[in-house]
């Protein structure tokens, strides 16, 4: 175990041998993208932002236009505009 008494090490993985990796210190945030349509969108947005430093994960869901980006501190919403305009698509904002 860690030195912190849960099974996670600092950097935020878990050594449970399955599931999901507990993220310590993660902020998880939640935008809106217009123009999603399939899952070849969801993966063309997702792409673009995992590329921004800091990214741990993201999440599309074309059906409800929503994006759940997951980062080591709060990301700069130009940033996250540029990418999701690389993409193709196009921002709204922070839900």
């Amino acid at each position: 175990m860690a030195e912190n008494g849960s099974c996670c090490t600092p950097e935020g993985s878990c050594h449970t041998g399955g599931g999901t990796a507990v993220q310590v210190g993660a902020v998880t945030t939640t935008y809106k993208v217009t123009g999603m349509t399939c899952g070849h969108c969801e993966g063309a947005v997702s792409s673009e932002i995992g590329e921004i430093a800091g990214v741990s994960s993201v999440q599309a869901a074309a059906a409800t236009g929503l994006v759940t980006v997951t980062s080591q501190a709060p990301l700069d919403e130009a940033a996250v505009r540029a990418a999701v305009d690389e993409a193709g698509y196009e921002l709204v904002g922070q839900v």
